[in-house]
């Protein structure tokens, strides 16, 4: 595994630049993919590589419904490889989900990528500078992650019920009860396909928690035309829960 603070000809992360630079290999596009279809692949969400670089985080919400996928459309990650070249698409499969915090864990085929370093569990403080890199308009412009910084500025608390009383099973119920987790605010500009998305401390390049929702006033097309600028990440703790927990 190769840390987000240690990448080859770079040494240690010394600010923002280096900080990209050791991310964006790191980062994918989830969707799905269908040879006959107009387009074949169809963006769902950002994600990134982490542990031995042949797994993948995004959020739960990105994965494909069962009337999203046909019977000729798979699971897949696309990597980026530039503005004059197509991306690969790699086949992957869901080995672990996390619907309390909206998180998801892929095995993916293939060689391994670079992956990035997990934080040791400690919340991160209010005011530290972080930037997110992932794909904030989709595959509409080409895929090719979009680097938007800012800073933490509350962590606060939050729950996610399920959205309708048929979904209220055991689990939820116990997890409802056990009240709000915390949940990091940023003073930082995201759009819907940031989704999944890596946060990462803005010096030091190690993952700080994972883009979940972009507060939206009215439509979803207007939180493009009129960003509120508030965003949400789940912090990176939950992350290693979901990589430790038995499957």
């Amino acid at each position: 595994m190769l840390a987000a603070g240690a990448w080859p000809g770079l040494g240690r992360a010394t600010g923002l630049p280096d900080v990209v630079a050791m991310t964006k290999p790191a980062v994918v596009a989830v969707g799905t993919y269908n040879p006959t279809g107009s387009p074949r692949f169809a963006f769902r969400g950002t994600g990134f590589a982490v542990g031995d670089g042949n797994r993948v985080v995004t959020n739960r919400h990105v994965l494909p419904g069962a009337d999203d996928v046909g019977s000729n459309s798979r699971l897949v990650v696309a990597l980026p490889k530039g503005a004059e070249q197509l991306p690969e698409i790699r086949n992957c499969s869901v080995i672990g989900t996390d619907p309390d915090h909206d998180l998801a864990l892929l095995q993916v085929e293939g060689a391994a990528l670079p992956a990035l370093t997990l934080p040791d569990g400690a919340l991160p403080r209010e005011g530290l500078a972080v930037a997110m890199v992932g794909f904030p308009l989709g595959a509409g412009l080409g895929l090719s992650p979009v680097t938007h910084r800012g800073i933490i500025a509350a962590v606060t608390s939050i729950a996610m019920p399920s959205p309708t009383a048929r979904q209220l099973d055991p689990r939820t119920l116990a997890r409802l009860r056990q009240g709000p987790f915390q949940i990091l605010q940023l003073d930082a500009t995201a759009y819907p396909g940031n989704s999944g998305s890596p946060l990462v401390d803005a010096e030091s390049g190690e993952l700080v928690g994972v883009i979940n929702m972009v507060l939206i006033k009215g439509t979803r097309e207007s939180a493009i035309s009129t960003p509120t600028g508030i965003t949400y990440a789940v912090p990176a703790h939950y992350v290693r829960e979901l990589m430790q927990a038995p499957r």
